[in-house]
């Protein structure tokens, strides 16, 4: 038998979930409701929130996803709970992946799950109380040379680039030092994940 690849907190969050939407549950009458994911590449995750004066009260979660997108979208439900839409709206899975004591690196992708769907349900509540675009995600540097955030890498992909060099076409990352090539693949093979083809 292999070794647990995982910490002691993400064990937890992954044996026992927390705020997980039971099939019972069909009275959780969320504000905001976001999903994101393709079924097809296994990993789609659905967040239903209560809100209240902007603070985050409640929230449910449901995923098809393994155990990282299990562990990482539990934490994310306890951290969010009394936290203020603003705030929560730029969580970043690498805040997750920390307070889960890491994740092995080829899992990492699965912890974006999370708060893409938590941005799509504040969306969803800005929409419905006709404050569209009040919120907008910061992005993280991924080509310092170029200033190439990990936002620009997303669209591009959402444009149709599939490879480091459809990437480059679309955004010039890595046309001066090329350091940040490792980095770009990994959030392009979390895109698939999350975007599937």
């Amino acid at each position: 038998m292999t070794d647990w690849l995982y910490s002691d907190t993400v064990k937890d969050h992954f044996m026992n979930p927390r705020n997980v939407l039971m099939e019972d549950e069909a009275s959780f009458d969320a504000d905001a409701r976001g999903q994101t994911g393709n079924i097809k590449c296994g990993d789609e995750m659905l967040v239903l929130l209560k809100i209240k004066d902007d603070i985050i009260t409640d929230v449910r979660w449901k995923t098809y996803g393994c155990a990282s997108a299990i562990a990482s979208t539990s934490m994310l439900s306890e951290v969010i709970k009394g936290m203020n839409i603003s705030e929560a709206y730029n969580i970043k899975p690498q805040d997750l992946v920390e307070k889960l004591g890491g994740l092995p690196e080829n899992k990492i992708h699965c912890s974006v799950l999370g708060d893409k769907a938590l941005r799509a349900a504040i969306d969803d509540y800005l929409a419905k109380t006709d404050r569209t675009g009040l919120l907008k995600e910061e992005g993280t540097v991924i080509c310092t040379c170029l200033g190439i955030t990990d936002k620009d890498l997303e669209i591009a992909y959402q444009n149709g680039a599939r490879s480091w060099e459809d990437l480059q076409q679309a955004t010039k990352i890595g046309t001066v030092c090329g350091g940040c090539k490792s980095k770009a693949m990994e959030l392009l093979h979390g895109f698939e994940h999350i975007y599937g083809e």
